[in-house]
């Protein structure tokens, strides 16, 4: 029997045995790839995904594989990637994640591709110097290539994602990658063992170097006069080096000048918190990888709040698929709430502003937020505005005069106008109740 028939039977079990929703959730995106000895190798979309199948459903899916008696008695992982796929189609049955390790350099992540990279003004230059090195790399003025920012921004994605498009392009160059932690004990290790000379080697080979967090060389002078000798023979050579760091290199302490110097010699370019329109791209994205059908409300909610790192971003789908398949709900505002403020806290409370509160009023109300704060007295926009004095006093708790400040410097005595006529109205117009009510629904969390 071969590996299509064995999980088809598998799955069938399965699926009367578990909660629907789990079922569809962990095991429809699960592709079998071939049987590996006496193991059944599954294609998964990611490792995230691989690790919860294991820890929630291994004895499930073992405990069958045993009932069946088809063979196969356990189960291996295998992560989704464009690479993957590839192998697949040319390789036949066999391993593939053994393929891999012996195709692609050691810890070159393959899922991190230019493809894969949601682009928008805060990365646009540092993805396309990044594209231009991959392209023709030590041939350009780009060498070395620096790309700094803060945690979770992406500079990881576009180091591997160089890597990648150069194994792609130009299979025959030899691509090193590690981290400034890696290099750090690979040195360590061949000064223990005595072998430096085969330390050398392994990467002043390479004709691509591509080291991520360059600042954990701080303070560690051996290191740092390895990596200098490493460098400069590269550079020498015309290869292309290319580094991450989590500041401009000129603002690091701990280090020498000279290297310094080298670090600065090329192109440093950044990359900047995402704005709102990219925050949302990427959550749209990540949904979809994740098979996630997120309402676009959901999406708009949450690029509200998380502003200041992609893998917070990216950490919010997954826990929102985590609990919607443990608690077998279906995700929506009261869970998406749970789950923002597990990761963050009350650390938002701060964020919401009488700004805030006028932009949803005028998307909710079809009204430019400009005309809700500005003198027109007509009548749509007048109920606009009322509702936002209000919702900033009963939320916000500001001051009156604070409110008319707000409001185009209107005094106190039209904001507590404005403010009893939306109570009053509040007990018979279902119009303004499903307006505040909406507001309330979506803000209230972050007041708390």
């Amino acid at each position: 029997m071969d590996h299509s028939y064995i999980w088809d039977k598998t799955k069938s079990v399965l699926k009367d045995r578990l909660p629907a929703h789990a079922f569809e959730t962990w095991f429809e995106p699960i592709k079998p790839l071939n049987i590996n000895g006496t193991k059944l190798v599954l294609q998964v979309p990611n490792q995230f995904f691989s690790e919860w199948v294991d820890m929630h459903y291994r004895k499930h899916i073992v405990s069958t594989l045993e009932k069946l008696g088809a063979g196969p008695r356990e189960i291996k992982y295998v992560i989704s990637t464009e690479a993957t796929n590839q192998l697949e189609k040319t390789t036949g049955n066999i391993d593939v994640k053994s393929t891999l390790k012996k195709t692609l350099p050691p810890h070159l992540s393959t899922g991190y591709t230019f493809s894969a990279f949601i682009e928008g003004p805060n990365n646009q230059f540092a993805k396309a110097a990044a594209q231009t090195v991959a392209k023709s790399p030590g041939k350009q003025s780009f060498n070395p290539l620096v790309i700094y920012g803060g945690v979770g921004l992406g500079k990881t994605h576009l180091l591997h994602a160089i890597g990648n498009e150069i194994i792609t392009t130009a299979p025959k160059l030899k691509v090193v990658i590690a981290s400034s932690e890696k290099f750090t004990l690979d040195f360590i290790s061949s000064i223990q063992k005595n072998r430096t000379a085969e330390f050398s080697r392994s990467y002043r080979n390479a004709n691509v170097l591509l080291i991520d967090d360059i600042q954990f060389f701080q303070k560690k002078e051996q290191t740092q006069e390895q990596f200098f000798h490493t460098f400069n023979e590269l550079y020498q050579l015309g290869r292309q080096i290319v580094m991450t760091a989590d500041r401009y290199p000129g603002e690091m302490s701990g280090l020498q000048d000279r290297l310094l110097s080298r670090f600065q010699s090329g192109l440093s370019v950044d990359v900047q918190p995402p704005n709102y329109e990219t925050r949302v791209a990427i959550l749209m994205d990540k949904a979809e990888q994740n098979s996630l059908d997120l309402p676009y409300e959901v999406i708009e909610f949450i690029a509200t709040h998380l502003k200041n790192n992609v893998r917070d971003l990216e950490s919010v789908i997954i826990r929102l698929l985590a609990h919607a398949s443990l608690s077998q709900v279906d995700i929506n505002f009261p869970l998406v709430k749970k789950v923002l403020k597990e990761r963050l806290g009350d650390t938002v409370s701060t964020d919401i502003s009488a700004e805030d509160i006028i932009g949803r009023v005028a998307n909710l109300t079809n009204v430019r937020a400009d005309d809700i704060v500005g003198p027109s007295r007509r009548k749509e926009i007048t109920e606009a505005r009322h509702l936002s004095v209000y919702l900033c006093r009963d939320l916000l708790g500001l001051s009156l005069a604070t409110i008319g400040m707000h409001f185009g410097g209107r005094d106190h005595t039209t904001a507590l106008y404005a403010y009893r006529k939306v109570r009053t109205s509040l007990k018979t117009d279902k119009r303004f109740n499903r307006i505040v009510g909406t507001v309330k629904d979506d803000l209230s969390f972050a007041i708390l």
